[in-house]
């Protein structure tokens, strides 16, 4: 009986096994047909050997900054052999610690990772992985993120065929490269600057260990929204790098103590102010390589951009707003509350406009009295707004008819101007703030957005590279750039070329116009056209300095018809302001629309020397592999490439940039007509620069545009300043008082780079002392006497005839005005401009 049952026994595990060894080659079958079947149309791996990630775009400014990004991936591609040890360690050890020793997948892992789940599923746990960064490579780039056994299989087949083609080099670059690490950052390179700003050869350990953190899951490891969890996984992995050897115990106890401290990339001051810039840049370079090459392509955009000089803009843009807007009223709180119940939590909740000036913050008027009102800040903290800080805060309106800004009463009581419950916006006020008050430290000052706006754009006028641009008072709450898509009427500001128009035609800057009451014929919509001064006074017999200095409205208008509009139009064209303009009168004073930049461009041309470069953002733009694919400065320099210099070398011969407008001596002439305008006439503000500077302003009708384009012997800037939905600015808010002091505090601190210099005198002119009133020839020295520029042979001569000298009186209709005819002596420094009246 045992001998039977042994053998029984014996049988049943020899049948066993056989059904085992059947069932076992059956499985192994099924998987292979299964395996077959699943990756039978599996991706190329072997595009990886050519693949190139997408990368971002980066924009410089013209000192190097770093001043925007453009892409859908954030992503800065960077060759294993320039990716640091420390880097490549910290992530083996958290991620493939046997990654050099596997052939794409680790069994060890994957034994490991399937007895640990079979406690997380217990437990309800989330499933361990054992993808080697092979197999995450494979998913990354090939595969979809879908959790399913016909995808892990996938995945492990391509792992080991891209074992095979590829060395763990190249495996490892591109897996350093493509990971995504939050903070909209994919690659190493990219996470380094999004988190720390700091390139790769820059990190320190423990900020490296946090990086190789996050492949798990960036959001649960923010620095921020999740600090102990981001420093605990960080010294998970400093653990174990030094269990692996890869640095010792020391390093990572020192490292492990360290605070995350996250940085937040382009932020601050420098990049609010280049804003208008870096999106007008974005433009361009999307408009001539499309939007792949832009958000993918890796260029490299080196811009034009000064930051210095940038700031200095938006600084004195922001300014000269505020300044006006103060001129015209406090437009009311940006809420109220009804009741004080838990305030402190309620005025934190409100979100202040979009950005404010930085010494700006949200209040809550608490007591009001006769002398002063009394505000909270949502800390609990309290200040207080003084009367003298309330005198401006008139309130506005606008009359029915003229549409002009008017304003209230006079403060005489902070009731007047300030309620229980009104939040506002308050800075805290200096000394300088109101020199002529005892400014406490609890003082503050009431604040408000301008709803006026403007544009400034300062150039170099010789290779016309745009060194600054604002484009409005925020990027943040108007997207609309003011310097380049606003077109309006740039009134007395392109009276400058009507005269250099008029030098190339025969006029000298002492030829004599006559100022008088002019009206002529005009069309089927408007009988007649009466340009008026701004001053309605009219002044005789003027030379063409005085016109231009004083900005007569009707010497331009006269001169334009006695020479006719035909050359007015062609220099509009010339000096790229306008493509087409109408031979009408009223476009001699602007009435034609144009841009601040193309304004700004082309008083670049004056200055040099009647050469007109076309205004550029961008120096040059490199792709990828850093060759260069656009430049701006596209002249040929033989010699420039030599290999080395020697003292018995030429310099090399380059051509000057840009083309003709004007002929230099005409260019000239006009720059020191505009250095008269500075000195005697509407460009004053200048004059508290105490340096060589011309400029012109300009003013439409009804003062709804202010102009002003300033300029030293390098460096031009235009300032524009109007109400989006055109509206008058207000009874003297002309160019000489609104737009003409935001370009004086712009070149201030500008300036400071620029050496004190005379305006460049070309070859051809001459200089002759005449009286500045009459032009009749003078002596130095003697009152009234300046040195006049003059194309040779056309000096004034002594004992001429006035039938000899150049005199127009035009052919406008002539009548004795109410007020007289009234000398060009009197003092009308402060005489602005504007188009004058149509009737």
């Amino acid at each position: 009986m045992k001998l039977l049952s042994w053998k029984n026994a014996l049988r049943t595990v020899v049948w066993g096994g056989a059904l085992a060894a059947v069932l076992a080659v059956a499985g192994a079958i099924a998987a292979a047909v299964y395996v077959v079947r699943v990756t039978g149309d599996l991706p190329d791996y072997q595009q990886l050997a050519q693949y190139e990630p997408a990368i971002m775009s980066r924009v410089h400014a013209g000192d190097g900054l770093l001043i925007a990004e453009y892409a859908r991936e954030h992503r800065v591609f960077v060759p294993i052999e320039n990716i640091p040890p420390d880097v490549i360690n910290a992530f083996l050890a958290a991620e493939d610690r046997n990654f050099y020793q596997h052939g794409g997948l680790d069994f060890t892992g994957i034994a490991r990772a399937a007895i640990s789940n079979i406690s997380n599923y217990m437990r309800g746990r989330r499933l361990e992985g054992a993808s080697t960064i092979t197999q995450q490579v494979a998913k990354n780039f090939l595969l979809s993120s879908e959790q399913a056994v016909a995808r892990k299989v996938q995945e492990m087949v391509l792992a080991r065929r891209m074992e095979r083609a590829f060395t763990k080099d190249r495996i490892l670059e591109l897996y350093l490269n493509e990971i995504y690490l939050g903070n909209r950052a994919y690659g190493v390179a990219a996470a380094a600057l999004n988190y720390f700003d700091k390139s790769l050869d820059e990190l320190e350990l423990h900020e490296i260990a946090y990086l190789a953190a996050l492949p798990k899951g960036p959001n649960n490891y923010h620095p921020v929204r999740r600090p102990e969890a981001a420093v605990g996984r960080r010294n998970w992995v400093l653990s174990r790098m030094a269990a692996n050897d890869f640095i010792t115990e020391a390093r990572a106890a020192e490292a492990g103590v360290l605070p995350l401290e996250a940085t937040t990339r382009l932020a601050g001051e420098t990049y609010l102010a280049a804003e208008y810039f870096v999106e007008q840049v974005r433009r361009e370079v999307f408009n001539r390589y499309g939007d792949q090459e832009l958000y993918e392509g890796g260029l490299s955009i080196r811009t034009t951009l000064d930051t210095r000089l940038q700031l200095a803009a938006r600084r004195a843009l922001r300014d000269g707003l505020h300044a006006y807007d103060r001129r015209h009223g406090y437009r009311g709180p940006l809420e109220r509350f009804e009741d004080f119940d838990d305030w402190p939590a309620r005025l934190a909740a409100i979100r202040p406009p979009a950005d404010i000036d930085s010494g700006w913050q949200i209040a809550l008027v608490l007591e009001v009295s006769d002398s002063e009102a009394v505000i909270g800040f949502s800390d609990r903290t309290r200040g207080r707004i003084p009367l003298y800080a309330l005198r401006w805060a008139r309130s506005p309106s606008r009359d029915r008819e003229s549409n002009m800004p008017r304003l209230g009463p006079a403060i005489s009581r902070a009731g007047a101007v300030l309620e229980l419950g009104d939040v506002v916006l308050v800075e805290q006020l200096t000394a300088e703030d109101a020199p002529n008050e005892s400014v406490a430290e609890d003082h503050f000052g009431l604040r408000q957005i301008p709803e006026v706006n403007g544009a400034i754009v300062a150039m170099d006028p010789f290779t016309g590279r745009v060194l600054a641009m604002v484009g409005g008072y925020s990027f943040a709450q108007s997207q609309f750039n003011r310097a380049v898509q606003a077109r309006r009427q740039p009134g007395s500001s392109f009276k400058p070329f009507v005269y250099a128009a008029a030098l190339d035609n025969g006029y000298t800057p002492v030829s004599i116009i006559l100022d008088a009451p002019f009206v002529a014929s005009g069309d089927a919509e408007i009988r007649f056209y009466r340009p008026t001064n701004y001053s309605n006074v009219y002044y005789g017999p003027s030379t063409l300095r005085r016109g231009l200095e004083l900005s007569r409205n009707v010497m331009t208008v006269r001169l334009a018809q006695d020479m006719g509009m035909r050359p007015v139009s062609e220099y509009g064209r010339r000096f790229g302001l306008y493509d087409n303009l109408q031979p009408t009168l009223a476009m001699s004073l602007g009435a034609g629309e144009t841009t601040l930049m193309n304004l700004t461009g082309a008083y670049g041309a004056l200055v040099n020397g009647g050469r007109r470069v076309p205004p550029t953002l961008i120096d040059r733009v490199q792709d990828r592999q850093g060759r260069t694919i656009w430049l701006s400065d596209q002249r040929e320099c033989e010699g420039c490439n030599a290999p080395q210099w020697a003292p018995d070398m030429a310099e090399p011969d380059l051509a000057a940039m840009g083309e003709e407008a004007v002929d230099p001596v005409t260019a000239y002439q006009v720059v020191h007509m505009l250095e008269g305008a500075v000195a005697r006439g509407t460009g004053s503000a200048l004059r508290a620069l105490g340096r060589p500077l011309a400029g012109k302003t300009g003013t439409t009708n009804e003062f709804r545009d202010a102009w002003f384009v300033g300029f030293s012997p390098d460096l031009v800037v235009g300032v524009y300043v109007g109400f989006d939905t055109p509206a008058p600015l207000g009874q003297g808010e002309a160019g000489g008082v609104l737009a003409a002091p935001i370009a004086r505090d712009f070149l201030r601190p500008a300036l400071e780079g620029y050496p004190v210099a005379a305006f460049r005198v070309p070859n051809e002119v001459s200089l002759a002392p005449v009286d500045r009133e009459t032009g009749a020839p003078s002596v130095l020295g003697r009152p009234g006497a300046i040195l006049e520029a003059f194309r040779p042979g056309t000096e004034p001569r002594r004992g001429a005839t006035a039938a000899e000298e150049t005199l127009s009186f035009g052919f406008g209709a002539i009548s004795r005005p109410p007020g007289g005819l009234r000398t060009s002596s009197e003092d009308d420094e402060d005489e602005d401009d504007e188009l004058g009246g149509l009737y």
